[in-house]
């Protein structure tokens, strides 16, 4: 059974704000953990199976790619079953590449499995060019020869070569270099050693799939990884780890909106450096039940009526992750006094600021520090997506702000949040996703009726 078809990319929410969040979700399975995990599925010989996938528009174009690569995809609710079925593709081609920036993953598994490899160059994003020199760098030290051609870039190699590799970039590990570099170790010739390697929870998931198709690997999750080659990998079934991104997020929603929300399947172990900022903040993450693993519990999010300031640096994992930082900066737009952030991950990631400026917040930027001088409250307004991330702290500025907040190119949130609209407005939130070209058109003519899809009062659960 399929997934449902991406919305209009002219859609758009509208967001009537101060609405406290109220009730319960589930934190749905990890779309940066899920791609990676579905390009090593290139790797076997036996049809790979992961639950808990979250329905979202890059796992589609994924699953696309998957399939121009000769991978097979079944996919029913959440759960993809993956099955290499020509094993003589190896082109992903650039009309599908430059739609995520993951696609790159599919180099290490098809270098490694078919001895070549033909991937466009993924281009830059809106917060700044995200180089794959060290994924390259990686490949080389294991044997692989590398060209550039006609934007393709081009891997060869008859047998991998284990090696012992330096994965460090001036702004901390790469996590798809690691997860390349790791599936392509897997089939190479001896051990390859793997130094400053990205300790992110979405590797060690990586690592955990490959194991279990036979792969021996020790030490992801560390800074150091140990690879010995095997010859071949099998089949297995595996679910995908929770969402620490979307798990913030909607933490961050509850406790703007001085709401109460228990999110279940909560990755409370990928969310230290996060909850350690939220509890400086003012906002309550309390365990359901202390007898639940850390690694996926129940947690109820709920604020202080006066929120404090506080001092952010983003940092590669275990550190503050980029990819909270424009929702939190929502956050701290209310508390009281005055909050620095600074990026150290992606220096121009600050597409938000502007939109924010728009409805009233007090944000001062200067290189790659933003200085957030707390206001009482937020003023609905007109408002842009840019990225993926600035969109999500627009939205949480909208549930929040005074009057009627409009956002506008939210194909953005349908790459990392699974119908969000849905999600929020199962919680109490009044939002909508509209499409206004529909809305214009004339209802007394011989056209469509206008396209309005609210979601109040439906019972949504993020996850699968």
């Amino acid at each position: 059974m399929g997934w449902r078809e991406t919305p209009h990319v002219m859609d758009e929410y509208r967001i009537k704000g101060g609405a406290r969040l109220e009730g319960r979700v589930a934190v749905d399975g990890s779309k940066n953990a899920s791609l990676p995990l579905m390009a090593a599925a290139l790797l076997a010989d036996e049809p790979v199976t992961l639950r808990r996938v979250p329905e979202l528009s890059d796992i589609r174009n994924m699953v696309r790619l998957l399939g121009e690569l000769g991978c097979q995809a079944d996919r029913d609710h959440g759960t993809v079953t993956l099955e290499t079925v020509d094993p003589t593709l190896s082109h992903a081609r650039y009309e599908i590449v430059r739609t995520m920036r993951a696609s790159i993953c599919v180099l290490g598994p098809l270098l490694a499995r078919r001895g070549r490899a033909s991937v466009a160059m993924p281009g830059g994003c809106a917060f700044g060019a995200r180089p794959v020199d060290l994924h390259l760098r990686g490949l080389q030290a294991l044997g692989a020869k590398i060209e550039l051609s006609g934007g393709d870039i081009i891997a060869t190699a008859d047998r991998l070569k284990g090696a012992t590799i330096f994965l460090g970039g001036p702004f901390g590990s790469t996590v798809l270099g690691t997860a390349n570099v790791l599936c392509a170790a897997v089939l190479a010739e001896g051990t390859t050693l793997i130094e400053s390697a990205a300790c992110e929870p979405e590797i060690i998931d990586l690592a955990k799939l490959l194991n279990a198709m036979g792969a021996k690997i020790s030490g992801a999750g560390s800074p150091r990884i140990i690879i010995e080659g095997v010859e071949q990998l099998g089949g297995t079934d595996h679910s995908v780890l929770p969402d620490r991104i979307v798990a913030a997020t909607y933490a961050v929603a509850a406790a703007i909106t001085n709401g109460t929300v228990v999110l279940d399947d909560f990755p409370y172990d990928s969310l230290i450096a996060v909850l350690e900022i939220l509890k400086a903040v003012g906002v309550h993450v309390d365990r359901l039940d202390e007898n639940e693993p850390v690694t996926c519990c129940s947690v109820r999010i709920s604020s202080e009526r006066r929120l404090r300031p506080a001092i952010i640096t983003t940092q590669p994992y275990p550190g503050f992750p980029t990819d909270i930082q424009a929702q939190m900066m929502t956050l701290l737009c209310l508390a009281d006094g005055n909050s620095i952030i600074t990026e150290k991950i992606y220096p121009e990631r600050f597409m938000h600021v502007a939109e924010l400026t728009r409805m009233g917040a007090q944000l001062f930027r200067q290189g790659p520090t933003v200085v957030i001088q707390g206001v009482p409250q937020l003023k609905g307004a007109p408002v842009m997506a840019s990225d993926l991330r600035a969109s999500a702290s627009l939205v949480l500025a909208g549930l929040v702000a005074e009057g009627e907040t409009t956002i506008s190119r939210v194909y953005h949130l349908d790459r990392g949040y699974v119908r969000m609209e849905e999600t929020l407005a199962a919680l109490g939130a009044r939002i909508e996703r509209v499409n206004p070209v529909h809305d214009d058109v004339d209802a007394g003519a011989d056209q469509p009726v206008p396209v309005i899809e609210t979601f109040a009062g439906r019972g949504a659960k993020v996850g699968s």
